[in-house]
């Protein structure tokens, strides 16, 4: 009895696992564990009976947290555009401008994996979305089930680092920190680990260039009159529009945020695209090709929509919350200018809100039972024993903590290592004077593997759900396509596994890249201050209180 009562937070911990293998939810097993063992403290005498009683307090505490309102509405608004048909033109628009070159369909879905992680912040309808679309026209056009397959795959995973991400509204919740901050704080992160997947698709094509073959001359579909694929007069579009923005970044104060220049600056080279290409069809001036007036045309509606979301949160207009509302009604705006919303359309994707908002709610209500009996037997001080006495410092606890997420990442998703893991891991790192967004950055690059690794990634098990299982004869070709394993699949994604990897230790190498959105706090020259102090000898003044109320001199006796 003893040795329980000296142990109880890591038998607590381990009758958390034992819930879990028995294969109750998260939500359940978390608030049975956090039950269980408060009665039995409260038996034993460890704990105090009214311990129980803060419980209601802190549940009518998460209900009435506005920054979990972010989740409901980047959720709706992510599966509207999935269902409006943007991915699909996005895809088939953008694939048609890297078709000539090798890897180009790879490239694309990239691209588009990016564009849509800043727009929706939903692995599934990402993966899901170009699974359905792109998939079938690599197979058709002999790329490697491997390398398509995990392409896509962790193209779509870039919704989790990438803002407006959902796995970033749960950990500024669970680190205390605002939801802007770590907005801010992943956006150079989640697009140098976009650069990281087009570096390994150049690298694949330079050492086996078959497994990425360009697409054939009949199936670039947007040419020209004289047959030319109207390339050129896009680059000159994208560097003029390049340079404006680049001339405005130069004009903009020294000092301002790196996130709020990057948003700025591309709005503005934005803007004068959208300008030209009106201006060119309206007035039929030529000076655009088919090519570059359908991109900037494709292009500009989810750019508005990230500027209404992002745009306005990085400069301070809105807040998450906000941001997430303005982006569910630009993207109800979307589906009906494309004629796309219709009551089943839109009863499916409220239905689907619904119960991923409530399953976010649910496991942090067990959270919540679980984490109050966990302090009350001294959990956090036996964590922060067991991880601050690694040798190494702080390199030495991100480098223990970092293996830990990982392996816990092929059994848990990022929901649950953010609402059991994170909240014993922030503590810790703050006393060891980590700064807390950027570690929950790092967290999210992390948990990011989640989704990516075999067997039990969420991601793979949404490609798996839309890749073809059986032999198939193509509709445009008329050839027979072979089915894509799960195997393949699998070692398809391993490549993307090891590329994460390699960004997490450029978080670590390089801190700047999380810091450098941040804003500057204003630093005070503590020479330069001066303080005033009223000599002691000095009277003091008394204090007509009826000048001060404005009461009626006939009041001066009560007052007084």
């Amino acid at each position: 009895m003893e040795f329980f009562q000296a142990n109880m937070a890591p038998i607590m911990f381990g009758g958390l696992i034992l819930f879990l293998l028995m294969g109750f939810s998260v939500a359940f097993s978390l608030a049975a564990a956090g039950l269980a063992f408060a009665f039995v403290g409260i038996e034993l005498g460890m704990l105090p009976a009214t311990l129980l009683q803060a419980l209601p307090l802190r549940i009518f505490g998460i209900m009435q947290n506005e920054t979990l309102l972010a989740i409901p509405f980047f959720t709706f608004m992510g599966l509207i555009l999935e269902r409006s048909g943007m991915a699909e033109d996005l895809l088939d628009t953008i694939g048609q401008l890297f078709g000539p070159i090798r890897g180009g369909l790879a490239y694309a879905v990239i691209f588009v994996g990016a564009m849509l992680a800043a727009t929706t912040g939903v692995v599934a309808a990402s993966v899901i979305s170009m699974g359905l679309i792109s998939l079938p026209i690599m197979l058709r056009y002999g790329y490697d089930r491997r390398l398509a397959a995990g392409t896509i795959a962790a193209s779509g995973t870039l919704a989790q680092i990438i803002p407006p991400s959902l796995v970033l509204i749960i950990m500024a919740d669970q680190l205390g920190r605002s939801v802007g901050d770590l907005y801010k704080g992943a956006f150079i992160p989640g697009f140098v680990l976009t650069g990281l997947y087009v570096g390994y698709v150049l690298l694949i094509t330079l050492i086996k260039p078959h497994w990425a073959p360009a697409l054939p001359p009949e199936a670039r579909t947007i040419r020209e009159d004289d047959g030319s694929s109207g390339q050129r007069s896009l680059l000159v579009l994208f560097v003029v529009c390049t340079a404006a923005a680049v001339a405005f970044s130069h004009s903009r104060p020294e000092g301002t945020p790196t996130d709020e220049n990057i948003v700025t600056s591309m709005s503005v080279g934005v803007g004068l695209a959208f300008a030209l290409a009106v201006a060119n069809r309206v007035l039929r001036l030529g000076l655009l090709s088919r090519m570059a007036e359908r991109i900037t045309f494709v292009l500009i509606p989810p750019l508005a929509l990230i500027f209404l979301v992002l745009g306005t949160i990085f400069l301070g207009i809105a807040t998450p919350t906000e941001g997430g509302a303005m982006g569910a009604v630009g993207a109800l705006v979307m589906a009906v200018a494309r004629k796309r919303l219709a009551l089943p359309l839109l009863r499916q994707a409220m239905d689907t809100t619904m119960k991923l908002s409530c399953f976010v709610v649910f496991i942090l209500v067990g959270s919540t039972v679980f984490s109050l009996t966990f302090q009350g037997v001294d959990g956090p001080r036996w964590v922060e024993h067991l991880l601050s006495s690694l040798p190494g410092g702080q390199l030495g606890f991100l480098i223990v903590v970092n293996i830990l997420i990982f392996l816990l990442a092929f059994f848990l998703d990022f929901f649950e290592l953010s609402f059991i893991v994170v909240p014993l891991l922030a503590p810790v790192a703050d006393k060891l004077g980590i700064d807390l967004v950027w570690f929950g950055v790092l967290l999210a690059v992390n948990m990011q593997t989640s989704f990516m690794h075999p067997p039990f990634g969420f991601a793979l098990f949404y490609l798996r759900s839309v890749a073809p299982t059986q032999d198939y004869k193509d509709r445009v070709t008329g050839r027979q396509v072979a089915q894509v394993t799960t195997g393949q699949i699998y070692w398809g994604a391993v490549p993307f596994v090891c590329i994460q990897i390699i960004m997490i230790g450029l978080v670590i190498g390089f801190p700047g890249m999380v810091s450098g959105g941040l804003d500057r706090k204003a630093e005070v020259d503590t020479s330069n201050v001066i303080l005033e102090v009223q000599p002691p000898d000095e009277p003091k003044k008394d204090v007509d209180m009826n000048q001060l109320f404005g009461l009626p001199e006939a009041a001066s006796a009560a007052s007084k």
